[in-house]
């Protein structure tokens, strides 16, 4: 059903795609599964399906937020993640070297 004011069509029904996207949002959605392949009771394989829709704000409320550490999907994440590449790499090389001259050491004495 359609009410027509001043040439504008609104839309009297109660659950349009807008609202019910809207308390998705706001509430969540939990979408959960399991997949298991077995030949004679022999379980071969175990695929957990888990989806979950909600907005950001509820995702975080919830304790997810894992995109926000992931270098994938956020640029900050990813240049911490290559600082500490960089350090560990540098610590990495100094601890080479010293292995290096510490055996340079012992083979002088052989």
């Amino acid at each position: 059903m359609a009410i027509e004011n001043n040439g504008i069509e609104h839309s009297t029904r109660g659950n349009s795609i807008v609202d019910v996207l809207e308390t998705v949002l706001d509430k969540g959605v939990v979408i959960a599964g399991d997949i298991r392949v077995g030949i004679a009771d022999v379980e071969l394989l175990t695929i957990k399906i888990r989806l979950i829709v909600a907005s950001v704000d509820k995702a975080k409320e919830i304790g997810m937020d894992w995109w926000e550490t992931d270098p994938f999907l956020n640029s900050k994440a990813a240049e911490q993640n290559t600082k500490h590449l960089e350090e560990e790499n540098k610590e990495l090389q100094k601890r080479i070297e010293q292995l290096e001259k510490n055996a340079g050491q012992t083979n002088r004495f052989v």
